[in-house]
């Protein structure tokens, strides 16, 4: 792809898929090559995972967590280190990927209440310039009519493992047999949960990202958007 110029000037990128499949890593990417700004939707529920655990409420409570949701505030803000997610003015970056937040962030994103304001909060944020979202209802649920769509997917060995070394990069080492675990309860709670279930949107590319570099998922996306601007 040479040069974004047959891109338009305001348009929404939803990228979709299951836990490991490389959303986050991508969205950044592609938002860089693009000049797009990245709204990270499930570090928004991180946090109000985080902000629940901290305080000793029950995520399986809908009610308490969903006030917490309904009250919280989170920015993301970029700096020479990246992105941070700043929550009610507290850094929460490295806090949102430990692994008691790993293990209860599904159960807190099945809630109506809480998906109900953080997909308000996404659709604010996301609505007046070239924006890539990811997560897990993106392209079904947040914004449906996105410009461009993507499902991305890979082995679910694949997966683990790529969750095991950011999870090493971030100091939170954890056993793989636990990462593997955890994936495949993540994978059969967001595909089952009764709001917004992990699905494949209509005209989304699936892009299987197993045996694909960083480089290879990225140039098939910015070919797809090309494409399908041309069309």
């Amino acid at each position: 792809m040479s040069g974004v110029s047959p891109l338009p000037d305001r348009f929404i990128v939803a990228i979709d898929g299951p836990a490991g499949s490389g959303k986050s890593t991508l969205a950044k990417l592609l938002a860089q090559k693009i000049g797009a700004v990245t709204l990270d939707t499930g570090a928004m529920y991180r946090a109000v995972t985080a902000k629940a655990l901290d305080m000793g409420i029950d995520v399986a409570d809908e009610k308490a967590v969903g006030e917490i949701a309904g009250s919280i505030n989170i920015e993301f803000v970029n700096d020479n280190h990246g992105q941070k997610i700043i929550v009610d003015g507290v850094d929460c970056t490295t806090r949102i990927r430990q692994t008691d937040v790993n293990d209860s962030v599904s159960t807190v994103a099945a809630h109506s209440q809480v998906r109900n304001r953080m997909v308000n909060l996404q659709r604010e944020t996301g609505s007046n310039t070239r924006t890539v979202v990811e997560g897990r209802d993106i392209g079904t649920a947040v914004f449906p009519d996105a410009m461009y769509k993507f499902f991305l997917v890979a082995d679910e060995a694949v997966r683990a493992e790529r969750r095991l070394k950011q999870m090493e990069q971030a100091g939170t080492p954890t056993a793989r047999e636990q990462v593997q675990k955890n994936i495949s309860r993540r994978d059969r709670l967001d595909s089952s949960r009764a709001d917004s279930p992990l699905a494949k949107a209509p005209g989304a590319l699936e892009i299987d990202t197993s045996n694909m570099n960083i480089d290879e998922v990225l140039q098939t996306m910015l070919d797809f958007m090309v494409y399908r601007s041309a069309e």
